[in-house]
């Protein structure tokens, strides 16, 4: 029997860098497709964002690859700062990492009776969400929610790479483009940078609910750095005998943070259907199994009547007959 299943045509060109994704999500435009679905989620009910900096100096900072005896830069095309993270050991001291540490007034975080905080599953999947409790009682009977203030310390650890794209002139006076490398860390001596702001919440009440409210919070770092005093002569060091670069930097740490206060709801949604995602592989199986269930609620798939027999209604007949006899 003939092999049905064609191989992928192999050739030399590059795949795409870049891609797009697939979410299995199709809308044929019709709103008769659409229907209700209750979803249990959490829902914010309060957040603040703040967009905070810090800057670090660096003096003497040692980039590769060495330019070689003689050589000399010209003009610098473009410096870029990046912050560095080592996918093999996410505990790698050198990644680029603000952890924010909280206390809040008006409020108290819940508590196991040993000092620990409880932490609940946010939508990260990870245990980042911790328990509020307040006395909301007053603004409850408003029909407002309750603030509460808080002060936020950021700390920043790890290291950035900074890549500069210089022209340089050889020994030979022959011009050409080089790229200089650096993974320079943030923190000197051991002692993080420190960012600290203040901010105002509001949480709904903790009696009228069954869950108590959830405070969560997370920070993203980006960077960006020049020249000390923007000037290659000033800035920038060459060995003439090995042409090893020294450069003094200043970086800018860019941080955004956002504080929540997220609570359990039950949504009614509007829904077009649930994804539906076609294999790319041609497959050896005739069949797979699913990996979801199907949905069996009435709305998208009634039960058919059942059929009775003959036999069975006659005897519910007579049975109903004789009941209202005696």
């Amino acid at each position: 029997m003939a092999n049905t299943n064609k191989s992928p045509q192999v050739s030399l060109a590059l795949p795409d860098r870049c891609c797009t994704a697939e979410t299995g999500c199709h809308f044929d435009g019709s709103l008769r497709n659409v229907v209700s679905e209750p979803i249990y989620v959490q829902k914010v009910y309060d957040a603040a964002l703040f967009n905070l900096q810090g800057l670090t100096t660096v003096t003497g900072q040692p980039f590769t690859p060495a330019l070689g005896a003689g050589a000399r830069i010209l003009r610098i095309l473009d410096i870029r700062c990046r912050k560095f993270f080592n996918p093999a050991n996410i505990n790698d001291p050198r990644n680029l990492v603000a952890t924010p540490t909280t206390t809040v007034a008006g409020a108290e975080f819940v508590q196991d009776g040993c000092g620990r905080p409880v932490t609940v599953i946010g939508p990260d999947g990870t245990a980042s969400e911790n328990l509020l409790f307040a006395d909301t009682e007053e603004c409850d009977e408003l029909g407002k929610g309750t603030p509460i203030f808080g002060t936020q310390i950021i700390e920043i650890t790890g290291n950035v790479i900074v890549e500069i794209d210089v022209v340089i002139a050889d020994h030979k006076k022959c011009e050409k483009t080089v790229t200089l490398s650096a993974n320079v860390p943030i923190a000197k001596e051991g002692a993080p940078l420190i960012l600290t702001n203040f901010f105002e919440l509001c949480i709904p009440s903790v009696f009228d609910t069954a869950f108590l409210p959830r405070f969560t919070e997370f920070c993203n770092i980006s960077c960006e750095t020049r020249l000390a005093t923007n000037s290659i002569t000033r800035d920038i060091v060459i060995d003439p005998n090995t042409g090893a670069v020294r450069a003094n930097l200043i970086i800018a740490l860019c941080v955004t943070c956002e504080k929540k206060i997220v609570v359990p709801v039950q949504l009614c949604v509007l829904s077009t259907g649930f994804p539906v995602l076609q294999a790319d592989v041609s497959p050896i199986c005739t069949t797979f199994p699913q990996l979801f269930p199907d949905q069996i609620d009435k709305k998208r798939r009634p039960c058919p009547p059942r059929k009775w027999s003959e036999d069975v209604v006659t005897e519910a007949t007579e049975a109903a007959e004789e009941a209202s006899i005696e």
